[in-house]
């Protein structure tokens, strides 16, 4: 009787080791979860980023007072009827 108890002590020995060693363990099962989590937060960053990529393409394709901006903004556009000042810090 004696020896089904050590039989049985070493059996649950061997699958704790298994548990926390071996392949498909606890702590692979954990940095799994932190790697998705990780993951999930850099998807709502590049979801964010898409969102704001979508209104402007649908903002520059709507109408030209977008276009018109834009090009004010990056390409220094002025109209003929328009006095353009620049303004030099010292």
């Amino acid at each position: 009787m004696k020896w089904l108890w050590g039989i049985m002590a070493v059996l649950i020995l061997l699958l704790q080791v298994r548990l926390w060693t071996g392949e498909n363990s606890l702590i692979q099962a954990w940095d799994l979860h932190e790697q998705i989590e990780q993951q999930k937060e850099i998807n709502a960053g590049l979801e964010a980023r898409n969102a704001e990529l979508f209104a402007e393409v649908n903002n520059l394709g709507d109408g030209s007072r977008a276009i018109e901006e834009r090009a004010r903004v990056n390409l220094g556009m002025v109209r003929e009827d328009e006095t353009f000042f620049l303004v030099v810090d010292p």
